[in-house]
């Protein structure tokens, strides 16, 4: 029985440059989720980059959490800044930015694009 999501399963290890900011990013082009309306399954994938304070997430434990949301009835927006939330939560980076990308549905590709602090990095609108 897989186990619900949970920022709880996200693992950490030292950052060993924590005075000097660059640029973390990690592609997951495999994201699953359910809709909840329907039940189908919802694929994405997600661009996460953040700059590290004190910490750093280990990949296998963000793979593990990742796949937690496969059997989760969870709207595109919802669980995209769930994860983000739950990141930020247990990393406390200087700055991160998630971009959800996700397969169309019913002829609608969605792109969702959460940042924190609130707002940072986030495209300008028109």
């Amino acid at each position: 029985m897989n186990q619900p999501p949970s920022r709880d399963q996200l693992e950490t290890f030292a950052n060993q440059f924590p005075t000097r900011d660059y640029l973390i990013e990690h592609i997951c082009p495999e994201f699953t989720s359910m809709c909840p309306k329907t039940g189908q399954p919802d694929f994405g994938t997600l661009i996460f980059r953040y700059v590290p304070d004190r910490i750093c997430v280990e990949l296998k434990s963000l793979k593990m959490y990742l796949q937690a949301f496969r059997n989760e009835g969870i709207f595109y927006e919802n669980v995209t800044n769930r994860i983000l939330d739950d990141l930020v939560a247990v990393l406390s980076p200087r700055r991160m930015t998630l971009v959800a990308e996700f397969t169309p549905r019913g002829g609608i590709h969605s792109r969702l694009v959460v940042s924190h602090p609130t707002g940072d990095h986030l495209p300008a609108f028109s």
